[in-house]
């Protein structure tokens, strides 16, 4: 009985401290001033003093015709985005709006591919005189991509632009209001359910300014600001570049990645910083991206994916200069029917040139001059792209010598599919590279694309590509397997071999100097078929932030 008190005692303590913590006060609420946040790396947006300047930058994404635009407005995505658990709210006033003013709100990163963006759920606002659109987007596929069809599409006038615009979530509401007034309030849906958000502001012909930015949540929620997921990533000891260097010093094991699933994704940065020593911009690097308008240059994203790079100790491919596709409007419509036009377009094209390998200079290791010059059937003729046409086929050469000008110090490449066999498409790209050089050009070697798009068709044997190695070899120059990626299509086993075949062939070779996958994760491996439908390909190291059988066969090609 003596321990009965004793028990009762504790009983009454704990219920007091569970009646106590019931009665403490709530978390106070978290506000968050966003002007202060990192801009600097968003295409468009410029920090000053009293807020944020919103230029035009014509961004888009042309098709592989050259035909189409779809729109491409930026987000802020390798500076600040913001976490929350819950509900919240955002404000934003703008002032000084000269046409429109767009301001998107997503709960990822688009996948932005080389034809086409994927847009996430998310919402966005456009404000154009008193005139506020009012779009809402749940992340779901329509039949065409390129042309994302919003769930909510909506147009409401407000009594006055300079009021605040606030997007408030309380639990399944979405609520649109301006100043005092309720614009719209819909349910929720499948909108904001990742717990961040991802902001962008552009214009599609104007200028603004953003002159309050604020983002509020009740403190249970955990609002906050957060970073590039790639910054804590880290070198991986056993990782494939760590293999690489024991095996064959010197020798790069790189990637091709973008700037999205780069800051955005945990399980990409881990995997792509764990494993590789070099980096191609998937698409950041190419001309539409660069100067969506002529003379103007929004190098940005390029930029925060080479200080990612320097960052983490990692060597540069730069992709591409000279380019049949992914060019932007104004580069395609260059007129070359006349001498007058040809020298006038020519100027054009060298400024573009010269500012860009500039722009970059000490930051690239080495550098596709030329992409993919050759017909995309499979032939030997020259794509008669806007370069040819100013300048002729000796266009590589002009390019090249332009190119050394800027930035004698960078190793210059012509990149290319469906040479890294034996064949007349090798012979052409063989040539074309020694002509090229005989007319003054610095061409340091070829980039080998070694897409594996069927392995029936497209498969690459050890012999084959060592006949190849040699031969570039033996005239003198060397050799990058630039884009290799390799279909599942008869299965992982079958996969994995063929990687490991191309990459142990390529060490084997002194002419062979880096080796670079075309992808990253098959999360982000999207193409469109021949019916217009979405389609996730299956062709990379890792597949939903885990290795693949191909991944380990080609460890165990590396000596792992």
């Amino acid at each position: 009985m003596a321990g009965r008190p004793h028990a009762l005692a504790v009983v009454l303590v704990s219920a007091l401290l569970v009646i106590l913590a019931s009665c403490s006060p709530p978390k106070p609420d978290v506000t968050l001033d966003l002007l202060r946040v990192d801009w600097q790396d968003v295409p468009g947006v410029r920090a000053g003093s009293s807020g944020l300047q919103v230029r035009p930058t014509a961004r888009r994404i042309v098709e592989q015709s050259g035909d189409g635009g779809q729109p491409n407005p930026p987000l802020n995505l390798a500076g600040t985005h913001l976490v929350v658990g819950g509900d919240f709210s955002l404000s934003a006033t703008f002032a000084d709006v000269t046409a429109d003013a767009s301001w998107a709100l997503y709960d990822r990163p688009p996948v932005i591919a080389d034809e086409f963006r994927v847009e996430p759920a998310g919402l966005r606002l456009t404000l154009q005189g008193n005139e506020l659109r009012i779009a809402v987007f749940d992340g779901a596929q329509k039949k065409d991509v390129t042309q994302p069809v919003p769930v909510h599409d909506e147009h409401v006038t407000v009594k006055d632009a300079g009021a605040p615009l606030t997007v408030r979530r309380a639990g399944d509401t979405l609520t649109v209001a301006s100043g005092g007034d309720t614009l719209s309030s819909l349910p929720l849906g499948k909108v904001f359910t990742s717990g961040e958000l991802w902001l962008g502001f552009s214009s599609d012909s104007g200028d603004f300014h953003i002159t309050s930015l604020k983002a509020a949540a009740p403190g249970s929620t955990g609002l906050h600001t957060s970073g590039a997921a790639a910054a804590d990533a880290q070198r991986s000891e056993d990782g494939l570049q760590a293999l690489a260097a024991r095996t064959r010093p010197g020798f790069l094991v790189g990637a091709a990645v973008a700037l999205g699933p780069l800051t955005g994704d945990e399980d990409y940065a881990r995997e792509f910083v764990g494993n590789f020593g070099a980096l191609t911009p998937e698409n950041a690097m190419k001309p539409q991206f660069l100067s969506p308008q002529k003379g103007v240059y929004t190098f940005e994203e390029a930029d925060a994916i080479l200080a990612i790079a320097q960052s983490k100790g990692m060597a540069v491919h730069g992709h591409t200069i000279a380019f049949t596709e992914a060019m932007p409007r104004w580069m395609q419509e260059l007129p070359a029917g006349s001498e007058a036009e040809r020298r006038a377009s020519g100027a054009a094209l060298l400024e573009y040139v010269s500012t860009v390998v500039a722009h970059f200079k000490g930051r690239l290791a080495s550098l596709d001059v030329v992409n993919e010059p050759f017909d995309v059937n499979q032939g030997t003729g020259m794509q008669q792209n806007i370069w040819y046409r100013v300048f002729g086929p000796g266009y590589p050469a002009v390019v090249s010598k332009a190119v050394y000008a800027a930035d004698p110090d960078v190793k210059q490449y012509i990149n290319e599919n469906g040479a890294d066999v034996p064949g007349r498409r090798q012979d052409a790209l063989l040539k074309l590279i020694l002509d090229t050089n005989a007319q003054g050009g610095h061409i340091y070697g070829a980039g080998l694309q070694a897409h594996v798009y069927d392995l029936k068709t497209d498969a690459i044997s050890a012999e084959d590509l060592t006949r190849t190695l040699n031969r570039f070899g033996a005239a003198g120059l060397h050799v990058r397997i630039s884009e290799n990626d390799v279909t599942d299509d008869q299965g992982t086993a079958a996969q994995a071999k063929q990687y490991a075949t191309v990459l142990a062939t390529c060490l084997r070779s002194q002419t062979c100097v880096s080796y670079t996958t075309w992808g990253v994760d098959d999360r982000y491996d999207w193409w469109i078929d021949d019916g217009g439908s979405l389609q996730q390909g299956h062709d990379h190291l890792f597949s939903d932030g885990k290795p693949t059988p191909a991944y380990d066969a080609v460890k165990r090609a590396l000596g792992g």
